[in-house]
């Protein structure tokens, strides 16, 4: 039978400028960057952006929490939740020297993306002054849909378009975006969530690169509850294929985007859990079945795991053999920042150690993100579980 193309076009819609043939793809001396500017003038600076966050040994500081959830993090060190503690607590991220060694970019929250250091000096330009890029969280949160088992839908698409030119004129070249899937004994996820989830999150990538911001993707499917790491893996398989033909539906560059996926692991009340070179191999085959190779990086969440753990787990990623065309690297937040809040305690006095904490974190991470972890930096606070369920930023 004859291919029908995805989109009507006429013949000569497939000729070169100025030529009576049919071009060979790729086409000669045609870069990527040009053949992608029907789809956003932003081509190049996306493709650009994307690989610079995903440089070998380097990866994403989550600094995005909600005013609500910095609250949670506060709470157990003594620190009132009020703006200038926010702020002072992100400087102290943002001044930490030599962070740029091993974080390529930090996500913030709206209000962190405004702010300036003691001396007047904006948090994006302090970023920028160690090579890191800044990014901001764009979703507003979740919904319950109605008549599902608790299953959610991320807010925040209807003025995302004039949000995320106001965050790219700020400084900001990168989003985030939160997706939730739930694993129940219900039978959850329905196909209405996983649809629900990754149709939002490919049409909040496409209003990014129309607005020059490379979309993070993180269509997260939760490790709550007893389920196996086979039925993780199912899971999260069949969500990243429905993300990657939403994403296609929806014209995204997938060049110019970043994956941030769970890794696939034991629910985490799972009667047996599986060991993280389990973690590793799971992972690794689910990205292969479903993850183009058009997409540079894949940056990890920790969903929940102990600061070790996180790492532990992106080594054994790293480790595992076979074909893995992607940079897979992460994009922690608690797991880069327990020990860090645990040093500093609101105390101006303890800033230097808790950005020495800090660089171990991230140190051991960019070992993780080559497959050089050796186990140092394991104790303290690093070894304490993460996990919340239900969790929301």
């Amino acid at each position: 039978f004859a291919r029908q193309p995805l989109h009507p076009l006429h013949t000569s819609d497939l000729l070169w400028p100025g030529s009576n043939t049919f071009p060979t793809f790729p086409p000669p001396n045609a870069t990527m960057a040009e053949e992608s500017k029907s789809v956003t003038p932003f081509a190049a600076e996306l493709i650009a952006t994307a690989n610079a966050i995903s440089t070998p040994g380097k990866g994403i500081l989550a600094a995005d929490e909600s005013t609500g959830t910095i609250g949670k993090r506060f709470a157990p060190i003594g620190v009132e939740n009020i703006e200038e503690n926010r702020r002072l607590y992100r400087q102290l991220l943002f001044t930490t020297k030599g962070l740029g060694q091993y974080i390529s970019g930090a996500i913030t929250f709206e209000e962190t993306l405004f702010h300036k250091a003691d001396d007047g000096t904006p948090f994006v330009e302090l970023l920028k002054r160690e090579g890191i890029i800044p990014g901001i969280k764009v979703d507003k949160g979740v919904k319950p849909i109605m008549g599902t088992d608790g299953e959610t839908v991320t807010q925040g698409l209807t003025d995302l378009g004039a949000r995320c030119a106001r965050y790219y004129e700020a400084g900001a070249r990168f989003a985030k975006w939160r997706g939730v899937v739930k694993i129940s004994d219900s039978g959850a996820p329905s196909e209405l969530a996983i649809q629900q989830t990754v149709q939002a999150l490919a049409r909040y990538a496409s209003i990014c690169q129309e607005n020059g911001l490379v979309p993070i993707v993180e269509p997260e499917v939760l490790m709550d509850g007893t389920h196996s790491i086979e039925r993780a893996a199912e899971v999260t398989e069949r969500v990243l294929a429905a993300q990657y033909k939403a994403l296609s539906d929806h014209h995204v560059l997938l060049e110019g985007t970043l994956l941030k996926p769970n890794m696939v692991r034991s629910g985490a009340s799972a009667a047996t859990k599986a060991s993280m070179a389990e973690v590793g191999r799971a992972t690794v085959r689910v990205l292969q079945h479903v993850v183009p190779v058009a997409v540079p990086g894949i940056m990890f969440l920790s969903g929940g795991m102990s600061e070790l753990e996180a790492t532990q787990a992106l080594n054994e990623v790293n480790k595992f053999p076979g074909k893995k065309p992607w940079h897979l690297s992460f994009s922690y937040g608690r797991a880069l920042q327990q020990s860090v809040l645990k040093a500093w305690k609101g105390d101006p006095k303890n800033i230097p150690a808790a950005q020495a904490a800090l660089m171990v974190r991230a140190a051991a991470n960019s070992a993780a993100n080559k497959g050089t972890y050796t186990g140092e930096a394991a104790d303290g606070a690093a070894a304490e579980s993460l996990h919340v369920a239900n969790y929301t930023y």
